[in-house]
């Protein structure tokens, strides 16, 4: 069986039992999911210094790791380290932004983000503009309030971005709307049930790429 590893740029392990649940739950049989997580960040990455500092540490975590396994998710909403760790490493990297925003801009649909952190708005934006996708994104939507203590409560956050999405929808005219980050992949795996229009949740489109990756039928960014 092949085997990937699941990197948490961010320090709070309880997520990274979250993301690495979602990516079991979301992988072909012959694939098992195993997780690392930074120790020198934030509990939840939200600022662009946070973002740029967390590279550092998934480039380590990714090369100690490259030789056990077939494959490296980097999951967190930014892609922090992500072009840099491919070149050092022989196996498929993916990161979540890039996956979910090529999945959500398929066949040329317009998407929006919903998620907790304003700070890291220009860098979603950026990440769009990077992936050749500029021109079908229609923006980003953002719940209120504190973005930690909200991924802290689970029912408001998806309500909170149950909200941020409608809006996307029905405001700005999204196709598709991704849920941005990887703290809040319950809540996208949620909020995909309750909308007729579809949600992109980040680590279930991060399985897939790597899945195609790995088969040699599409190749990195």
């Amino acid at each position: 069986m092949k085997q990937a590893l699941l990197i948490n740029p961010n320090s709070s392990h309880e997520t990274t039992v979250m993301m690495v649940e979602i990516a079991r739950a979301n992988s072909p049989d012959d694939l098992s999911i195993i997780g690392a997580t930074a120790k020198r960040a934030p509990r939840m990455i939200v600022t662009p210094e946070q973002l740029a500092g967390a590279a550092a540490e998934v480039i380590e975590i990714g090369r100690r790791e490259a030789a056990t396994v077939s494959g490296i998710v980097i999951g967190a909403f930014g892609d922090p380290g992500l072009q840099a760790l491919r070149k050092e490493v022989a196996v498929p990297v993916v990161g979540l932004c890039e996956a979910s925003m090529l999945e959500a801009a398929a066949g040329g649909r317009r998407f929006g983000v919903a998620t907790v952190t304003p700070d890291l708005a220009a860098a979603i934006e950026g990440r769009a503009h990077d992936l050749g996708v500029r021109a079908l994104y229609t923006g980003i939507r953002l719940t209120n309030g504190d973005p930690v203590a909200l991924a802290a409560d689970a029912t408001r956050l998806e309500e909170s971005l149950g909200k941020a999405a409608a809006e996307c929808f029905e405001i700005d005219r999204a196709e598709a709307v991704i849920i941005g980050g990887g703290p809040l992949g319950q809540a996208a795996i949620g909020l995909a049930k309750l909308f007729a229009r579809p949600i992109v949740a980040p680590i279930p489109a991060a399985i897939r790429q790597l899945g195609r990756m790995m088969r040699g039928s599409c190749s990195a960014v």
